[in-house]
């Protein structure tokens, strides 16, 4: 077993490795788009390894490396399939390249690594509940699994529904609003949030369990106000104008709500 010091160590450097080998195919492939799915295997194998390495509970132990593992396998499999491999690249990391030009490489190199130290900032919560030796399953282990479910069955549902309307024809050029998607702008950032509050509800019974709040909060962070609504809602008004402002004008920009009554 390894002490939680070694465990970050252990991981930081497989991640900043990964992310290398991510950088070096994007110069081949030209989409970066690869470190979108190599950051969710970082975290799905943080997961497990905490679960491997660490010295709690085994119950909790193995409930933390099967839903972070299940989690981070969904979510690369996904970026993978439905956009890496389908192309084209990522509209943000496409505005990378034209801000950029011929000096984009080194960028990208800085970029990967930044997302190599994101994932040491955010594994944490799965290192904390993995330490935790108090006898499982708990009041919060149950809540912990219960939100998850909940996140995952959600987040898969609205990718489904998305994939779904992007491949009729008909939608093109078209805002999607059918199923989740009626209720929330991105229902799939919130339900991947979710269940990032589900990891910091099981690590939170642990010694020092309060520093798994950070993970949801540092998420919550990222989503509103950097790397997820702002640039994709740019790129959304970019390309459908006046429908999309319709569409946040009368539907929740995060959290699932009734939306309200269309303009006339």
């Amino acid at each position: 077993m390894l002490s939680i010091t070694q465990q970050l160590l252990a991981i930081g450097a497989g991640a900043a490795i990964l992310m290398l080998a991510a950088w070096l195919l994007q110069l081949r492939t030209k989409d970066a788009g690869i470190v979108d799915v190599t950051w969710a295997a970082c975290l799905g194998a943080a997961a497990v390894f905490a679960a491997i390495t660490g010295e709690g509970d085994l119950t909790r132990r193995i409930l933390v490396g099967v839903i972070g593992g299940i989690w981070g396998v969904r979510l690369a499999l996904h970026l993978l399939f439905d956009r890496v491999l389908k192309g084209p690249e990522d509209g943000r990391y496409q505005m990378m390249r034209e801000k950029f030009g011929p000096r984009v490489a080194p960028v990208f190199l800085a970029f990967f690594q930044a997302q190599a130290l994101l994932v040491v900032i955010l594994c944490p919560v799965f290192l904390l509940a993995c330490a935790d030796a108090s006898p499982a399953p708990t009041v919060f282990d149950f809540a912990g699994l219960a939100i998850w479910i909940i996140g995952i069955a959600g987040e898969s549902i609205a990718d489904h529904q998305l994939k779904r309307f992007k491949a009729d024809p008909s939608s093109k050029g078209r805002v999607c609003k059918v199923g989740l998607w009626r209720y929330s702008r991105h229902p799939n950032y919130f339900f991947e949030w979710l269940m990032w509050c589900a990891y910091a509800t099981i690590a939170l019974q642990a010694p020092h369990g309060w520093i798994a709040l950070s993970a949801p909060a540092l998420m919550l962070l990222f989503v509103l106000k950097l790397t997820g609504i702002p640039p994709t809602e740019a790129r959304a008004i970019k390309s459908r104008g006046d429908a999309y402002r319709e569409y946040q004008r009368t539907t929740s920009a995060f959290f699932p709500w009734p939306p309200k009554e269309p303009t006339s």
